[in-house]
């Protein structure tokens, strides 16, 4: 198998090494695309005779996960197929054979396989809301894949066919709720972005979303999220999606700990989403300037910038 894994990491000496333990499971060939942590991120990845490369964060896993990908024709990897990871994701053995198993038998014509990614909150695993098995595509074979132009929840885009594997990967952070909520709310303004792209096309699209039933898990939410969803009153949506997700989709059933998840990530999260986009609009009009300029002056987002570093 001919297969390169990479890692996102900026201070992820918490995660690293068990991400790589799972990972080299796989596959020898895993490169770290590292922010220029301060921690020991680095000497943890060097550890395990992972490849390093630095290069600058600009706000954007999108940028990031394709600029990664240029880079591989450059290294002394042969790379057939790529498996873009989180650090603080884990492959369970049960994946990691049917991947093995799937790679060596694969038909030419496909391009893409997805598996379950399943989370954790707090150190408890999520099963209901609608969280339990949700569909992700991070395998994929070199030069038919790349991240949607997204600042949050990017997938991999697919030329081609694409197969599903029922295995899971777990996505386990061992940080605090207080670093949780500090960090969804950086991802907030970053989804207020993506909201507010939709409206005002200002930065290149190149989504997922899809009618074809073929990819329902992947494609049709997408679909349903910029379609339906971004075009329900803003604050409306966010109480409707919870109650979609705590009471018909059985989120209660997670306990406590699944209480808060649900709370926080369907509710006050986006509700905080819509806040900041309302937050936008508003000073678009009492300035009488452009998106591109509001979301700069009030998310602190340079886009301009970022299409400059993107391209």
């Amino acid at each position: 198998m001919k297969l390169t894994v990479i890692i996102l990491t900026y201070n992820e000496e918490l995660h690293l090494a068990r991400c790589l333990e799972s990972a080299s499971q796989l596959t020898p060939n895993i490169v770290v695309v590292d922010c220029f942590s301060t921690d020991r991120t680095v000497e943890i990845a060097q550890s395990f005779d992972a490849t390093v490369l630095q290069h600058t964060w600009d706000g954007s896993h999108s940028t990031q996960v394709n600029w990664a990908l240029g880079q591989l024709a450059q290294l002394p990897i042969q790379t057939e197929w790529v498996m873009r990871i989180d650090a603080d994701e884990v492959l369970t053995p049960e994946l990691v054979g049917q991947i093995k198993a799937t790679l060596i038998t694969v038909a030419p014509q496909i391009n893409g396989i997805s598996c379950i990614r399943k989370m954790t909150f707090q150190g408890k695993l999520i099963r209901f809301g609608g969280i339990g098995k949700n569909r992700v595509m991070r395998l994929f074979r070199y030069g038919f894949g790349q991240s949607e132009s997204r600042w949050m929840d990017e997938h991999i885009k697919v030329e081609g066919q694409t197969i599903a594997l029922s295995g899971a990967m777990i996505d386990d952070n061992l940080r605090s709720l207080a670093w949780w909520i500090e960090k969804h709310n950086g991802y907030s303004s970053r989804e207020a972005v993506d909201l507010l792209n939709l409206e005002y096309q200002f930065a290149q699209q190149n989504s997922v979303a899809t009618l074809s039933l073929s990819n329902p898990s992947i494609g049709l939410k997408r679909w349903i999220k910029e379609n339906i969803y971004a075009k329900l009153p803003g604050g409306a949506r966010s109480f409707a999606y919870f109650t979609w997700r705590y009471v018909f989709m059985l989120g209660f059933l997670d306990g406590s700990r699944g209480t808060q998840f649900h709370f926080f990530q369907a509710l006050w999260y986006r509700y905080l989403v819509d806040c900041k986009v309302a937050e936008v609009k508003r000073y678009m009009k009492e300035h009488q300037v452009g998106a591109v300029i509001a979301v700069k002056n009030v998310l602190g987002i340079d886009l301009a910038a970022h299409a400059k570093v993107g391209s």
